[in-house]
C-alpha cells in the first residue's frame, strides 16, 4: 500500500530539475509537481537543462520531456549521466514506442512517465524513487556509523571472522589477548583450535545449522580454552555475511555484550531485526509532562533514568525481560523475542495489568522527593509489535484509557491511511473541478417565524455527483495542503450569496482560518469589495481548543467589527466555550450548543443551562440562536425562554440558495 503522505513528507525536501520546452505542458505539470516538491528549478530545453545542472550540481531528481529542441531528453540524460551516473532521472513523454523505453533503459534512466501526467502513475514511480533515495541515505548513514562503530567495537569487543569452512581470516587484539594466541598463530587455522573438549557437541551442531544451513544469526554461551589451557566462557553472536544473491561469504563473530556501546534506538532496532516475532510492552508515565514543567528539563533527564531503574526492578522476573529502554518524555519499553517467553499471551496480559496496578499504587522516592505516578500500557506481540504498540499508545492518548492490546490497530491505521489517500484525491479533484460549494440553512426569527439569516455550510460534489458532508472530508483536508483552498472557495461562495438575498449570511471561521495570514488578507479583501453589504455578514467563530495566538484573534475581531461585521460564538454552553470568552470577544450573537437544544424536552439540566445562557445574553444585549431545532415542541420551549432565533431541520435543511 502506498503511503502518499509519507512520500510527500520525504519528497518536499528534494530538489527537482524539471526540463520541458512546451510552456502549456510545463505549467500543467508544475501545478501537480508543486504538491510533491518545494524546490523546483525549470529548464526550457535540453541544453538549458545541462547548463542548469552544471551550474548547481545539487539536484536530487531530474524530470525531462523527451522531445525538445537542441537536445532531446535522452541526449540530455546521457550528458548528465556522464557527469553524475547516480542522479535520478525520469523521462516524461507523450510517446510510448518501445525504442524510447529501450534507449531509456540503456541510459540508466530511473523511470518513464507517459503524458499527460497521471497522478496515480506518478505516485507509484515516485514511491520507487523515494525508496531508492532512502536506501542511498541509509547507505551513507550506515557507512559513517559502521566506520565509527567498527573502531569502537574493535577497541572494546572480542572479534573474529572466518570463511564458510570455519577457517579464521581475521582477529582483533582483544581476541588474541583473551585466547593467548598471536594473530599469526590464529589466521589460517580452523576455529575449533579454541574449542574446549568439555563443551557439549550439541551447541556446535546448533550453531552451524543456524548460521550455515538457515543463514541466520546465532547467539549463545560457548566454553573455549586458551593457549595455556585455561577454560573461559564467552557470550557469542555469530552473523552470517551474505552477498547480494544471498550466498554465504563469511561469518562475523562478536564475543561481547555490544548493547552498552549502542544508543537505545540502535539497541531496540537490533532486537527487532534479530527476532522473527517479538513481545513489546510500551508504557508511559501519565504525569511526566507536569513533573517536567515543575522541576525543569535537566532535572527530569536525571529523574527519567531513575524512574526507569525503579520500574525495571518492579517488573516481575518471570517476564524474562533483560533490560528497559528509556525512550524519553516519560516513555519506557520492554521488548524480547516471543519464542523466549515462558508465559502465554493471556497470562502476560493479566499479569501486566497487575504490574500496572502495583506501579500506580507505589510511591517512588527519588532524590528525597516522593512521587505518586500512574502509567499507561500498550501491549503488542508478533511481527510488527513495536509499530503496533506505538499506535496503541496514540490511541490511549486519545481515548484517555490506561491499557490496550494493540495488535489490530496497525491494520486499522493502514486502512485509515488508505482511506485518507482516497479522500485527498477526492478533495483535489473537487477543487480542480470547482465542486466545493456552499449550502445555506435558514435561521428564523422566533417571534415572527420568518427567515432573517442563513448559515453557509460547505459541501463537496464527488465524481458521481453525490453531495458529501464536511464530516467526511474536512478533517482530512486539514492534514494536507487543501484546507486553505477549500476555505478560500467557501468564502467566495458565501460573500457571493450576499448578492442573491437581502438576508444576513453567517460564515464559519476556525482559529486555524483566522491565524493564517493569507486567509485574513482574503477576508479583508472581500470585505472591501462588498463594503456596502458588510452589515449582513456574520463571522461565526467555531469552538476550538487549539488557539495559538489570541492577540491575532483579538485584532481580527476588532478590525472586522469596525467594518460592520457581526461576531457570533458557535456551540456555546459545552466544550471549550465559556462566559469568559463572551466577555473577552464581546460577540453580537451566541449560538447555543445543539446538544443542549436536543435534550430540552427531557433533561432539566439542559433546560436550566439554556435559561441561564439566555438571561446572561439579554443582560449583555447579545442575540441568541438555538441550533438543532427539530420539532414544534422544542421551538415553543425556546420561544418561551426568550431565545431570539432558531435553526434546524424543523424550519429547513441546508440547500443551495435560490435567487
Amino acid at each position: 500500500m502506498i503511503d502518499i503522505e509519507e512520500i510527500i513528507e520525504y519528497s518536499l525536501d528534494l530538489k527537482l530539475l524539471y526540463v520541458e520546452d512546451n510552456e502549456v505542458a510545463r505549467d500543467a505539470a508544475i501545478e501537480i509537481l508543486e504538491d510533491f516538491f518545494d524546490d523546483i528549478i525549470i529548464a526550457i530545453d535540453g541544453v538549458d537543462g545541462v547548463e542548469k545542472f552544471m551550474k548547481d550540481m545539487d539536484f536530487d531528481i531530474i524530470i525531462a520531456d523527451i522531445n525538445m529542441p537542441r537536445l532531446n531528453g535522452l541526449e540530455m540524460a546521457k550528458k548528465i549521466k556522464e557527469i553524475d551516473k547516480e542522479i535520478i532521472i525520469l523521462i516524461f513523454s507523450a510517446h510510448s514506442e518501445s525504442n524510447y523505453f529501450m534507449d531509456s533503459i540503456k541510459l540508466g534512466v530511473d523511470g518513464y512517465l507517459i503524458k499527460p501526467i497521471d497522478i496515480d502513475q506518478f505516485v507509484e514511480v515516485l514511491e520507487k524513487i523515494v525508496k531508492k533515495l532512502r536506501v542511498k541515505d541509509k547507505e551513507k548513514e550506515d557507512l559513517n556509523f559502521l566506520t565509527q562503530y567498527q573502531n569502537v567495537i574493535d577497541e572494546n569487543s572480542i572479534i573474529s571472522k572466518t570463511d564458510t569452512k570455519g577457517v579464521i581470516t581475521y582477529v582483533n587484539e582483544n581476541f588474541c589477548e583473551l585466547c593467548e594466541y598471536t594473530k599469526e598463530e590464529l589466521i589460517g587455522q580452523n576455529h575449533n583450535i579454541l574449542r574446549d573438549p568439555d563443551a557439549p557437541i550439541s551447541i556446535y551442531k546448533d550453531l552451524w545449522r543456524t548460521i550455515k544451513n538457515h543463514k541466520k544469526t546465532w547467539q549463545g554461551m560457548i566454553k573455549n580454552r586458551s593457549k595455556s589451557g585455561k577454560s573461559y566462557y564467552i557470550k557469542t553472536t555469530i552473523k552470517p555475511i551474505l552477498d547480494e544473491d544471498g550466498n554465504l561469504k563469511e561469518f562475523l563473530s562478536i564475543r561481547d555484550d555490544i548493547t552498552d556501546i549502542m544508543n537505545p534506538k540502535k539497541q531496540l532496532n537490533y532486537l527487532m531485526e534479530l527476532a522473527e516475532e517479538t513481545i513489546v510492552v510500551l508504557l508511559k508515565i501519565s504525569e511526566f509532562d507536569d513533573i517536567q514543567k515543575v522541576y525543569g528539563e535537566n532535572f527530569n533527564g536525571n529523574i527519567e533514568d531513575k524512574f526507569g531503574d525503579e520500574i525495571f526492578e518492579m517488573m516481575p522476573k518471570r517476564y524474562n525481560f533483560e533490560r528497559i529502554f528509556i525512550l524519553g518524555d516519560g516513555k519506557y519499553l520492554f521488548a524480547k523475542d516471543k519464542k523466549n517467553s515462558i508465559l502465554t499471551i493471556n497470562n502476560m496480559i493479566s499479569e501486566l495489568k497487575k504490574f500496572q496496578k502495583i506501579i500506580n499504587l507505589a510511591v517512588f522516592r527519588i532524590d528525597e522527593i516522593d512521587y505518586d505516578i500512574s502509567i499507561t500500557i500498550s501491549f503488542a506481540y508478533g511481527k510488527n509489535a513495536l509499530e503496533s504498540a506505538k499506535y496503541g499508545m496514540s490511541e490511549l492518548d486519545i481515548s484517555k484509557q490506561d491499557f490496550i492490546v494493540a495488535n489490530s490497530l496497525i491494520d486499522e491505521a493502514h486502512s485509515k491511511a488508505e482511506q485518507n489517500i482516497k479522500t485527498l484525491k477526492m478533495i483535489k479533484k473537487a477543487i480542480e473541478d470547482y465542486k466545493i460549494i456552499s449550502y445555506f440553512q435558514p435561521i428564523i426569527n422566533n417571534r415572527t417565524r420568518k427567515i432573517e439569516k442563513y448559515e453557509s455550510l460547505v459541501r463537496l460534489i464527488d465524481e458521481n455527483g453525490d453531495v458529501i458532508s464536511p464530516f467526511f472530508f474536512l478533517d482530512t483536508a486539514k492534514k494536507g495542503k487543501y484546507y486553505a483552498q477549500i476555505t478560500s472557495m467557501v468564502l467566495e461562495n458565501s460573500f457571493s450569496a450576499l448578492k442573491n438575498t437581502n438576508m444576513e449570511i453567517s460564515i464559519n471561521l476556525s482559529a486555524l482560518d483566522i491565524e493564517k495570514k493569507s486567509t485574513r488578507d482574503e477576508l479583508y479583501k472581500l470585505l472591501k469589495y462588498y463594503e456596502d453589504k458588510t452589515s449582513r455578514v456574520v463571522f461565526e467563530l467555531l469552538e476550538d481548543e487549539k488557539i495559538r495566538n489570541f492577540l491575532v484573534i483579538d485584532e481580527f475581531i476588532t478590525n472586522v467589527k469596525r467594518q460592520g461585521v457581526q461576531i457570533a460564538i458557535d456551540d456555546f454552553g459545552t466544550g471549550y466555550s465559556n462566559f469568559e470568552r463572551i466577555l473577552h470577544y464581546q460577540p453580537d450573537i451566541v449560538k447555543i450548543d445543539g446538544y443542549l437544544i436536543k435534550n430540552l424536552e427531557k433533561d432539566k439540566f439542559s433546560l436550566s443551562v439554556v435559561r441561564t445562557i439566555v438571561a446572561f445574553a439579554k443582560e449583555q444585549n447579545i442575540k441568541t440562536i438555538a441550533e438543532f431545532v427539530e420539532n414544534e415542541n422544542i421551538y415553543n420551549i425556546l420561544n418561551n425562554l426568550g431565545v431570539d432565533y432558531s435553526q434546524g431541520y424543523y424550519f429547513g435543511k441546508p440547500e443551495i440558495l435560490k435567487q
